[in-house]
C-alpha cells in the first residue's frame, strides 16, 4: 500500500512540474509574440538617437520599449542587452530573439534587431526609422555578431 502510495506520489509532483514548465514556454510564446507586435506596430516612426518612445527611437530603444509593453526589462544599449539580457542561440533562431551586430567582429555590438520569422527582422534604422528588413540585408548581414534568447 505504501510503495501505491509513493508511485501515486511521484507522478502526481513529476505531472505538475511537467505543466508549470509548459506555463513557462506558454509566458515566453506570449512576451516573444507581443514584443513582437509592438515593435511592428511603430513601423515608420522616425529613427531618434537615444529614443525610447512612439515619438522616436534609437535601435535599442524599439527593442526595450518593445520588450517593456510585454512586460520584460531590458538593458538600455546594445551592448548591455548582448552581454546582460538572455542567453545566447547559435541555431535555431526564433521569432523574438535578438540578432546583435558590430563595426567588426572584435568589437561589442553597437546594433540590435528582433527576428520576426521567414528570414525577416525588424529594427530602427538610422536612415529609414522602424522598419523590417531581411536577416542576409547586404548592409547588415556581415556585420553579425551573435543572437540572444530573452
Amino acid at each position: 500500500m505504501l510503495k501505491k502510495f509513493i508511485v501515486a506520489f511521484v507522478i502526481i509532483v513529476s505531472c505538475g512540474s511537467l505543466f508549470a514548465n509548459m506555463g513557462d514556454k506558454a509566458e515566453a510564446a506570449y512576451y516573444h509574440t507581443k514584443a513582437i507586435s509592438v515593435a511592428k506596430s511603430n513601423i515608420g516612426v522616425p529613427y531618434q538617437w537615444g529614443g525610447m518612445s512612439p515619438g522616436g527611437f534609437d535601435c535599442s530603444g524599439l527593442i526595450k520599449y518593445s520588450y517593456a509593453r510585454a512586460g520584460k526589462t531590458l538593458n538600455r544599449t546594445a551592448a548591455q542587452m548582448f552581454y546582460g539580457n538572455g542567453y545566447r542561440i547559435y541555431s535555431y533562431i526564433q521569432p523574438g530573439d535578438l540578432m546583435f551586430f558590430a563595426p567588426t567582429k572584435a568589437s561589442k555590438p553597437t546594433h540590435v534587431a528582433m527576428y520576426i520569422g521567414n528570414g525577416k527582422m525588424i529594427m530602427a534604422s538610422s536612415s529609414k526609422g522602424v522598419m523590417i528588413t531581411s536577416t542576409n540585408n547586404p548592409y547588415w548581414h556581415p556585420r553579425y555578431v551573435g543572437t540572444k534568447r530573452i
